[in-house]
């Protein structure tokens, strides 16, 4: 378990620049975000109101109170949001083939490690969940904050407070990025992580077979989902419905979890036996 802690620290510790500056890029895109919008909504409030003789009632009729939903609409606040889930999608990637590309063959050393080689597989896909838990935990602590910014600017006459269940609730992506039940995380964030799982074991597959293995990563892609969404393909293709919309779900959870088996399992077989370095 050492070894595998090692093994996590070290993934971590190499993205970790990359990462600190994700963070800080979505923590000054918003609160700039928050600080622009306010003070953009009250210089047309004020011209609206003294230039040409609006009243409160008929500007706010007009042009809605201000909130936290017009920013979270915004590139402010989502562009930070969608840069981070590009470079995390593009480190599912880069974590496995630097170690082949870079100056030095560094997955051969990586391999022979004296531990099992799934360890290296399971420290990857554990670094890259961590990160993708640390970034949203960073945005369940902005939200307030920016409230705050949001009501120190603006003044309470032209302004709806929400919390910030009502803030994510306004918000359809920010709802899937930040789930507001339990049962909501485990299904958003565990289809990431099959479908991680399914990527990781894509790239061995390619790593231990070369273009063999893009034919052989494809079809695993395409029967790993065929998998998954059978219960659906089966529900739907009879002439009645045979099973609950609960059913569904509950066969649905059950073949995500064979899936991340079958991936674990497959990625294991082809890092004991197959991939070359």
């Amino acid at each position: 378990m050492s070894r595998f802690g090692k093994l996590l620290n070290f993934e971590l510790k190499r993205f970790m620049k990359i990462y600190v500056v994700l963070i800080a890029i979505t923590i000054i895109s918003q609160i700039i975000g928050v600080i622009v919008l306010s003070k953009s909504y009250l210089r047309l409030a004020n011209e609206a109101i003294y230039e040409h003789g609006e009243s409160m009632a008929q500007f706010i009729d007009w042009n809605g109170m201000m909130s936290m939903v017009r920013v979270i609409g915004s590139m402010w606040f989502m562009g930070p949001i969608g840069l981070s889930a590009a470079a995390l999608i593009f480190y599912i990637f880069l974590i496995w083939y630097r170690d082949w590309f870079g100056k030095n063959t560094f997955i051969y050393r990586l391999l022979m490690i004296p531990t099992s080689r799934l360890n290296v597989f399971l420290a990857k896909a554990t670094a890259i969940m961590m990160m993708v838990i640390g970034l949203v935990s960073i945005q369940l602590f902005l939200l307030p904050i920016e409230s705050r910014i949001l009501k120190g600017i603006v003044p309470k006459d032209f302004r709806m407070d929400l919390d910030v269940a009502g803030i994510i609730s306004h918000s359809e992506y920010l709802g899937i990025i930040i789930p507001q039940s339990f049962i909501e995380f485990v299904l958003y964030y565990g289809l990431g992580f099959m479908a991680m799982m399914i990527l990781f074991t894509a790239i061995l597959f390619e790593r231990s077979y070369r273009i063999k293995g893009i034919i052989m990563a494809a079809i695993y892609c395409c029967l790993a989902v065929v998998v998954f969404i059978l219960p659906i393909l089966v529900n739907d293709l009879v002439a009645v419905n045979l099973l609950y919309p609960l059913e569904v779900l509950v066969l649905e959870i059950v073949m995500g979890l064979i899936v991340i088996s079958a991936s674990i399992w497959v990625s294991g077989f082809l890092l004991k036996n197959s991939v070359t370095v």
